[in-house]
Parts: C-alpha cells; structure tokens; sequence
C-alpha cells in the first residue's frame, strides 16, 4: 500500500462541500454514519439508496429513520421540524437496491459502501448475490454515473479467515477465482432444486408431512411437505455456504463472500481511490450517538442473552483468546477519517478497525464481566423467578459439541413419546417443557455452529495503518472523532453500557408479557352474519367416538354378545388408534363398519331414553356458558361432528344447524356398516364451512370456531377467531405459536341440569 500523507486540517473543513453516497443507511453502521455526518459535519451532503419496503417508500423509511433513537441528539439540537426538512436538501433519497441500483448523480465525491448481507450463513447464493454482485451493481452504477469518487468498501476484519497469529493490514494473500464461485454458487440453487424434486426426497418430505399433519388432510399435507421441500432447500444452500467457505479457508459463507467482494474491487475499480474498511465485531456505541445505542441484535447479543436466562451451561471457546469487539462510533469515527484520505487509483488502502491490537478483551475476562453483572442484576422469568447464571468450566468445543448432541438425541425421544400420550394438562405441560428445552438445544446447536470458529480463533490483528490514520486527525478532532480502542475501559464498556442496552429491551418485554394476558375469547355482540362451530368429542363433551360406540351399540346386544364386542373392539383398538394418528377418516369408517346390522331406529331411541341424560351430565359448564354466550350475541350456532347423527339428538336444541356422519341403512331400517357420505373431518370441515358460508352469507373473518384436535386445524384457521379447547400436543403447539386462545373446559364437574336449557329459538338440524 502506498503511504499517503495524513491531512491535518479537521474532518468538517475537509469533508466540506463533499457530496457523499451511503448504501445500507437503515443499518446499523449506516444508521450511526448518517447520523455523524448530518450531526458533526454540517457542510456535507447525503445521498442514500433505500430500498422500498412494501407499502413505505425509500423517502418515508429515511423520514421514519430521522424520528429515530438514533437521531435524538440531532432532534434536540435542531428541533424534528428542521431534521425532516433535511430530506430533500442535505438529503437526497434515491429508491433502489444492490440488485437494482438507481442511476447515480455525476456529482459524487465520496461512495462509502456499508450495505451488504449480515448473517453468518446465508444460503449461498444470497450471499453472493448481496456482498459481491451487490458491489458490482454499485461499481457499475458509479461508472455509468461518469463520477469519479473515493469508494471505501466496508468489509470485515475476519476475511483473514481461519489463519493463526498476527494479521496484517493488506491485499488478501489468496487465488481464489471470485468470477468461478460466484458463477457455481448460481448455478447450485437450480441443482438443489432439482434434487429436492427426486422422488426419494419428495416421498421423505410427504412422509414427514403426513406423520406430523395426517389427520388434517391431503391438502394439508401438501402444503406441510412442500414447506419442508422449502425448507431442505435452504438448509442445502446454507450448509454447502458455510462448508465452501472453511474449505477455502474462511470461517463461514459470510466472510467467504465478503472475501471474495474485496478481491472484486480490486481488479474492478482500479480506476479509483478505494479504501477497505475491515471493523471486526462491531457491537453497540461506546459514545456517540449515545452509550449503548445499538439497532437489532449482532454478534455477542444472543449470547450474552441466553446466558443471563441461563440457556448457555457451556460454550466452545478459548478462555484466553481474544474476541475482538469494536463499538459503532468508533467504526464510524475511522471511515469519516479514511474518507479524509484519498489513495492514489489502483493502490488500494486498507484499515483494520479493531480492539485486540492495543486492548485486547480475552473471552475469559468477558464471561466474568458479563456475569459479575447478571449476578448484581439478574434477569427474572415469569416461571422460574431470578435467573442463576451458570459458571464454566470451560471444556472446549469436542466436549460442548459432544453434550449438545446427547441433548438432541435425548429430546427426539421424548418428543415421540410425549405426542402419543393421552391428552391432558400434564402431557400438555410436559410438552410445553419439552418445546421450551428444544428451544434452548436449537440455538445452541445453531451459535455452536457458527461461533465455534470464533470463540475459537487465535487471530491477532495489527492496526498500524488504522492507529496512524488516527494519530494525524487534527488535534480538535481527536476527542470528537477519536477512534483509538486502547480508550475502552472494559468493565465500564460492558458492566455500565453494552450488557444493559441488550438486556433492556427484553426485561422490559418480560415485564410485559408478565401482566399480558394469555389470549381470550371475546364473544362480539349484535351481528346476525356471524357463525360459531363447534366440535363435540373432546370439545363440548369429555368423549371420544369408541367410547360413544360402545354406548350406543350395547345396549341392545344380548349379555353374550356384548361381552363378545367388548372383547373384539379391544382387540382391534391399537390397530384403529394407528390408524386415527394418520386418517380419522378411515378411523371412523372402522369404527362404524361395526353397527351393521343395527336398528337405526332402536338406536335413536337408546340416545333418547338412556344416552341423553349422560351426554348432558357430560356437557362441560364452560361449553354451555360459550353457548349462551353466542345466542345472546345473535351468532348462528353449529355443531359439525365426525359422530353419528343419532348421538347429536340430545344436543339438537342447542343448534340452528348440525352436521354428523349419516349411517346407511337398508331397506328393512337396518345399518349397512357403510355411511351415506364421507365424514366431516380435516380439511372437509373446513371446505363445508366456506361453502355455506357462501350460500348463507356468513362473515368467516368475524366467525368463532372450537376444537380440539390436530384434525381441527383447518376449521380453527377458516374462521377469524380461533378457540382451541382441550388440546392434543400438535394443537397445543400452533396455539402457542398463533397466540390462539387455549381453554380447558373438561375438569370432571357436570352442570346443573337447567344449564342445558337454551332460549326459546327456531332450530333446524341438517341431515
């Protein structure tokens, strides 16, 4: 790199007049670069490309940018009329992206370019379609323009990839043809499509599908198979990223593809003044625009999170490597001196912006840091009161990695065993447990993964350059736009500043979620178009279709006889409950194979003299109130049911309609075994409910449905507002995820009889 002479004149008299392009303002570096040039150097001109975000425009997202936390300072000093103003004037906005750059003006002084991909492990196409054909549009753009301005390039200081010892500030030293990967990175999303759409894969994700989601219906199971077709695709792109990478030596698809971006610029903007910026982990403001101010969660934040809930036993790293960290302000101090700096065309300058070269922070030192702080000021959960933090032991990565997947084998076969449980509170709560544990083995899976390589690195970057590029900012600058890392006090850093701007957002959010509410059904008066459908087996009564079959059929069996189908039905239950867990179409078609030869008309009069009385005994309090609730609103009331029509009969004058499986029957009265028509179940409920709907005019969106199964699934999402009662653990599990409301109505308390009395009403049951 060539020595260029440091000018000594302060940054606001020679960034004066300067017209300067931002790419990824809405980010967090660009956020924080926006601020300080609008705040602190009030001669120079932005121009950002914002991309449009749905409805919002790019000048709208800038206008809600200005509103920001960010922007405080600026607000206050100017008032947020003048701030506004500056769109339009300080502040050209141009809408476009990096895979669609606007025309750029011919006026440009400075390019800094911050926008690119965050994650640490895109899918790799996306990453390099973002951090290298993203910079090659803007390049592009730049020429097209005619300008010829200084273009600083932010990358990362972990392009070094996965070397040992100290990094030099520099040209990458590697041959690595970026024109090739880019091109094959392309290229292995259409692979990975069409391998997806084997018939060996397929048949896996429909045979997952249907195992999680069988009872919902073929529909379902398309949709759930073609998610998880989605999904593997993803993963395969993800992980031939991130595997890429280290086998070229970096760490992930992330500084892979940021790698690869540098070289880009290089042999493509030889033509002009380019700076590389490389920040290491840059973490959330030491001062500017004010201690802690941080947008979004980056590298440390998961971590420093789970571990204050107590999610984080054990972590893969070095107690004595260095984690380098680097507040916001002082990135943003450093480019705004760099872009005081022009380099000669085709000689590029390159600047490390990092901690560890002059104050090194050793992970050991920040784990005691971090948890001196969580045992002063411990996190609270709702279900477990003050969080103890963990100690560690440090036991590296083959033992961490070797407990988490202990953990995950462990968790697999409890799932399976707590879904084929009978429902009730303790199988829900035990799966709730289980869920929340899968939570906490999934992201450490997850950060094991990605932050091994560096928790684990022993990278020791040098600033020379950087630390010169400071030691020449004119003497008024270097408390204003200092970026000297040695200054950092470490325990003030993290103990006063960073650990609590993290922790502030979600003590507050756990403050919340501990006076919300859990989801609540609301019954909304004075609307005739309004339906609510109910479910009746595990729903309105504690029984299910076997049990209601015994009842009904025994009766009039001889004392052998129904000793002999007693004997049969039990021998044949496990194959019917094996059959019920994937098609309760077919389930109920078995169970019901067994009235034939049965007196449909002996049968309805077993339901009227013996059975109704039970049944409403049976009819759960909470059942009757909802009831009430809706014929007082004016709500149409229906029961749809997979029973037989002669079970509902006691239930008839609580419905304006009924829909129940219809038993065929011979010419002589008698059961054929066969039905008049397939059962209601999954799917069918739900496409019977949109067709009468259609015909009678009912507002689904303002509609009331209760279930209580997996099969239930599509009736509770055709209606606005969902009711899950008494639920299996799939059902259980959407619920929490939809914030559905949950109720438990079936606790062994019968109501009083009057109680199944409804109003007076016109009812008409459908057959």
């Amino acid at each position: 790199m060539a020595t260029v002479p440091l000018a000594q004149a302060p940054l606001a008299e020679t960034l004066s007049g300067k017209r300067v392009l931002i790419t990824g303002a809405t980010g967090f570096v660009g956020e924080a670069l926006l601020e300080r040039l609008l705040h602190d150097l009030p001669e120079t001109s932005v121009v950002v490309v914002v991309r449009r975000k749905g409805m919002t425009s790019a000048t709208e997202r800038v206008e809600q940018l200005l509103n920001g936390a960010a922007f405080e300072r600026l607000r206050a000093r100017d008032g947020a009329a003048a701030v506004q103003a500056l769109v339009g004037t300080r502040i050209t906005v141009l809408e476009g992206d990096l895979d669609s750059i606007p025309a750029l003006p011919a006026d440009l002084d400075l390019v800094i370019h911050c926008a690119g991909e965050v994650s640490f492990d895109p899918p790799i196409d996306e990453g390099f379609a973002t951090n290298l054909h993203g910079t090659l549009n803007l390049l592009a753009a730049i020429d097209s323009s005619g300008a010829t301005p200084h273009y600083l390039h932010v990358s990362t200081a972990y392009v070094a990839g996965r070397q040992q010892g100290h990094i030099r500030e520099g040209r990458l030293d590697h041959n690595v043809d970026w024109r090739y990967e880019a091109e094959l990175a392309a290229q292995l999303r259409e692979r990975v499509e069409i391998d997806s759409r084997s018939a060996k894969q397929l048949a896996t994700f429909s045979n997952e599908a249907e195992n999680q989601h069988g009872v919902t219906g073929a529909s379902s199971i398309s949709a759930e198979a073609e998610k998880r077709r989605a999904s593997w695709v993803a993963k395969q792109l993800v992980d031939a990223g991130r595997e890429r990478g280290r086998s070229l030596g970096w760490t992930d698809c992330y500084t892979f593809t940021k790698a690869m971006a540098e070289r880009a610029v290089e042999e493509t903007a030889t033509h002009l003044p380019v700076t590389v910026l490389r920040p290491s982990i840059i973490e959330s403001a030491l001062e500017q625009p004010f201690p802690g101010w941080i947008q979004g969660f980056k590298m440390a934040e998961p971590i420093i999170l789970a571990f204050g809930r107590g999610d984080l036993p054990e972590f893969p790293a070095i107690p004595d490597g260095v984690l380098d960290v680097i507040p916001v302000d002082l990135v943003v101090n450093a480019t705004l001196a760099a872009a005081a700096q022009t380099p000669e065309p085709g000689t590029p300058a390159y600047y490390t912006i990092c901690s560890g070269a002059r104050n090194p922070l050793l992970f050991g030192r920040l784990y005691e840091l971090v948890r001196e702080y969580f045992i002063e000021h411990p996190m609270v959960q709702r279900d477990r009161g003050e969080v103890k933090v963990p100690q560690w032991n440090w036991p590296g990565s083959a033992r961490v990695g070797q407990l988490i997947r202990l953990g995950e084998r462990a968790q697999r076969t409890a799932d399976r065993v707590v879904t084929h449980l009978p429902r009730s509170n303790r199988t829900r709560d035990w799966a709730r447990s289980l869920d929340r544990q899968r939570g906490r083995l999934e992201f450490l899976r997850r950060y094991y993964d990605l932050y091994q390589p560096y928790t684990e690195a022993e990278l020791h970057f040098t600033d020379n350059a950087t630390f010169g590029l400071h030691q020449g900012l004119h003497p008024d600058d270097i408390a204003r736009f200092g970026f000297d890392a040695s200054i950092i006090d470490w325990p003030h850093y993290l103990q006063d500043v960073h650990v609590p701007a993290v922790v502030a957002p979600m003590t507050t959010l756990s403050a919340m979620r501990g006076v919300r509410p859990e989801p609540t059904r609301t019954v909304v008066n004075g609307a005739s178009n309004i339906v609510a459908v109910f479910d009746m087996d595990g729903t309105l009564l504690s029984s299910n279709v076997v049990e209601s079959y015994l009842q009904l059929r025994l009766p009039e069996l001889s004392l052998p006889a129904k000793a002999r189908e007693v004997s049969e039905v039990a021998r044949a239950l496990p194959r019917w409950l094996a059959t019920e867990r994937k098609d309760r179409s077919a389930f109920l078609r078995m169970v019901y194979r067994r009235y034939d030869g049965a007196s449909l008309a002996e049968l309805e009069q077993i339901v009227d003299d013996d059975i109704r009385p039970t049944m409403l005994t049976r009819l759960a309090p909470s059942a009757v109130r909802a009831l009430r609730e809706h014929r007082a609103a004016g709500h149409h009331l229906v029961l749809v049911t997979g029973a037989v029509s002669p079970l509902t009969r006691p239930l008839a004058p609580l419905f304006d309609e009924i829909v129940a499986a219809e038993l065929q029957v011979d010419a002589h009265g008698r059961c054929t075994g066969l039905l008049k028509r397939p059962p209601l179940v999954g799917e069918a409920r739900a496409s019977w409910l949109h067709h009468r709907a259609a015909e009678a005019g009912w507002d689904l969106a303002a509609s009331y449905a209760y279930g209580d199964s997996t099969s239930d699934l599509p009736l509770l999402r055709a209606v606005g507002h969902p009711v899950v009662i008494d639920p299996d653990v799939v059902l259980s599990r959407v619920a929490r995820k939809e914030r559905w409301p949950v109720e438990i109505w079936h606790q062994g308390t019968a109501p009083r009889r009057d109680e199944t009395t409804p109003p007076p009403r016109t009812l008409r049951a459908v057959r």
